[in-house]
């Protein structure tokens, strides 16, 4: 895997901003690859915050529009946008993760409707699934959990573990995160961006 040279930027904490809510249910759209354009639906759920497409988009030139052969980990699904998207561009094997019934249903359905072989669904809490992952074993692992819960810390913990040497953790928040507050888990700041009241991090394991 190839890597890149960070460029410079001032990750600082911002005081936590109130999580926007969907008005009612809508959809999202798989941003490039096989299922390029495709539509993902959007329940109508407390605290489901689907990824924007800026920032997915943003996200996927970060890692280079190809993840051929990689394995995926998306813990806290949701929608499965992130997961979609990296099976879209060539993951080998995407497990997606989700507590509720009805949007593990709904991932579900989504998989059957694009015959995604390579999209392993499981209902299951998204720290429990981290944790279960073997040791330097996953390339790329999407940390975007609820904002309203205390899940930060624990998932960073175990995908720090759980990541390959030359992988990455991407993380979606309503702070900024620092290497200070990275360095604990084993992991540190390789790229950032703030769109509106998401900061979007690109992590990678300390070597």
């Amino acid at each position: 895997m190839k890597t890149r040279t960070p460029k410079s930027f001032n990750a600082t904490p911002v005081k936590p901003v109130a999580e926007k809510r969907h008005k009612g249910a809508g959809e999202v759209r798989i941003i490039g690859g096989e299922w390029r354009r495709t539509k993902l639906p959007v329940a109508l759920k407390p605290g489901l915050r689907p990824t924007p497409d800026r920032v997915r988009e943003t996200l996927f030139n970060w890692l280079g529009q190809s993840l051929l052969g990689w394995r995926c980990v998306d813990p806290f699904a949701g929608t499965g946008a992130l997961g979609f998207e990296a099976a879209s561009r060539g993951a080998a094997h995407v497990q997606v993760c989700e507590l509720d019934p009805a949007l593990v249903a709904q991932l579900s359905t989504q998989v059957n409707r694009l015959k995604a072989t390579n999209v392993h669904v499981l209902r299951t809490d998204g720290v429990a699934c981290l944790r279960q992952l073997s040791e330097s074993s996953v390339d790329l692992i999407f940390i975007d959990p609820p904002f309203d819960g205390a899940l930060f810390e624990p998932s960073l913990l175990a995908a720090g573990k759980a990541v390959k040497a030359d992988g990455y953790v991407y993380l979606e928040a309503p702070l900024a995160w620092t290497d200070e507050q990275l360095e604990p888990m084993g992991l540190s700041l390789y790229r950032h961006l703030k769109a509106g009241a998401v900061h979007a991090h690109l992590l990678r394991r300390i070597a």
